[in-house]
């Protein structure tokens, strides 16, 4: 059974006005560029960031570079994924994915596990939605996480998205384990 919650939160609030944290002043979000590979390829050596991620840890360099380059020089339509810079550090990346009709799928991988808990995830995707919203004109974002990510959970739940549902399983962390679904509604073209 699906929930659907009318209530729209504003993301605003989120952005205080006044003193910005230091975690805002250090992040950067920028194109991804070819030059970031060898950041990459570390994180396919992270066993915490491989087993979070559903990536295979320590994949073949010539793979992982395959990879890394079809996403810099051959994006998707209706997606857009920006590098997260922490510190002139690409420390990982968010993506935008399904964009259409002024929606679009918020997504986030942190690659140096070393980095999590700090909030760094949350003002990155905080950032990617005022993005999307002055690109795209998108006024409602979804996620998912594994029921497992208790972490990922809490951020998107700070950002005021709603649990919608829940549907499939991947595995996360050795464990396999439900999806769970969010939305988050724009309001007033100002809430992000």
């Amino acid at each position: 059974m699906q929930k659907r919650f009318k209530k729209s939160h504003n993301i605003k609030r989120l952005n205080q006005v006044g003193r910005k944290s230091k975690i805002e002043t250090l992040i950067n979000l920028r194109k991804i560029e070819i030059d970031d590979y060898e950041r990459v390829l570390s994180w396919s050596t992270d066993e915490l960031f491989c087993s979070s991620n559903g990536w295979e840890q320590n994949r073949d360099k010539n793979e992982v570079y395959r990879w890394w380059v079809a996403c810099v020089n051959k994006p998707l339509d209706g997606f857009v994924r920006k590098g997260i810079e922490y510190k002139d550090e690409l420390i990982g990346y968010t993506d935008l994915a399904y964009i259409k009709d002024q929606t679009a799928e918020l997504g986030i991988a942190i690659g140096a596990s070393h980095y999590w808990g700090k909030g760094i995830g949350f003002e990155a995707s905080r950032r990617m939605m005022e993005y999307g919203l002055k690109e795209f004109g998108i006024n409602l974002y979804f996620a998912e996480t594994n029921e497992y990510n208790v972490a990922s959970r809490r951020m998107l739940e700070k950002l005021g998205y709603k649990e919608i549902g829940i549907e499939g399983k991947e595995e996360y962390r050795g464990r396999e384990g439900q999806l769970v679904q969010y939305e988050y509604k724009v309001v007033n073209n100002e809430n992000v």
